[in-house]
């Protein structure tokens, strides 16, 4: 497997895809892998070590879910994998680019090309509409105002918004603040969708349409990580990926079941 040699260009050009890295044989056939850590590490000050030696490959149109209790070590994953944060040792690639290997401002180009995120607390801008709001995700792609207004509406009709593009954050429920968040997450074609505790939030009826959404949207091609703390969510996914003290314990879908 060897890593892309040209540099990441700026989020505003086209990034072509690093060609298929798999090994000959049978797992020649599998899609790309989108995240890859290999004996990735995280400390911090004080002898704190979030992450201890992790390794996980994320495919191509995979839906999993990274579940563990609080201090587990599932929102340092976020934050890596995300490339929000480099790990301490060991390395990651993102679209197979070598995340230790690039500048911030190409490490900000992999983020707008590839990876969309949605959070527990929805970060909206107050005072803004929907359309705008959810254009925001395109300020960095290099599109001009009026198609980051046009792509805007597309994500939000393809959420079930399209009634909701006038309405701010302040005349919107949470669910529908939380379907906001995710049009903005999609609006730029992420090939990877983060999404951090998405029904945290939620009601229970709000919660239950935005995990719908997300079967939606990975039904369609878009590979789906959603980190949560609820194993009810975890085990209604295809792939869970248990974490404890760091250390992933079981990897665990309908292909296979490792456990560690």
């Amino acid at each position: 497997m060897t890593t892309p040699k040209s540099p990441l260009p700026p989020a505003s050009s086209p990034v072509p895809r690093p060609p298929s890295r798999e090994a000959p044989g049978p797992a020649a056939s599998r899609p790309p892998a989108v995240v890859e850590l290999r004996g990735a590490t995280k400390s911090y000050p004080g002898g704190v070590h979030a992450l201890r030696g992790v390794d996980l490959t994320v495919h191509e149109g995979e839906m999993l879910a990274v579940v563990g209790p609080s201090g587990s070590g599932k929102s340092t994953m976020l934050q890596i994998m995300g490339t929000l944060d480099k790990p301490t040792t060991g390395t990651v690639e993102v679209a197979g680019y070598d995340v230790g290997a690039l500048s911030d401002a190409q490490l900000s180009a992999l983020r707008a090309r590839h990876i969309g995120f949605v959070f527990q607390h929805f970060h909206l801008a107050a005072g803004r509409d929907a359309v705008d709001n959810v254009a925001d995700g395109l300020l960095y792609a290099g599109v001009s105002p009026r198609e980051r207004r046009a792509r805007a509406r597309e994500a939000l009709a393809r959420v079930r918004l399209d009634h909701r593009y006038s309405h701010t954050p302040s005349e919107l429920s949470g669910g529908e603040k939380q379907r906001v968040a995710i049009a903005r997450a999609l609006v730029g074609g992420p090939r990877l969708l983060l999404a951090d505790e998405p029904t945290g939030a939620l009601d229970t009826a709000s919660g239950e349409i935005v995990m719908e959404l997300l079967h939606e949207l990975h039904a369609a091609g878009t590979t789906v990580c959603v980190i949560t703390h609820d194993n009810e969510i975890a085990d209604s996914l295809p792939r869970r990926v248990r974490f404890r003290d760091g250390e992933i314990v079981s990897d665990t879908s309908s292909e296979r079941a490792v456990s560690r």
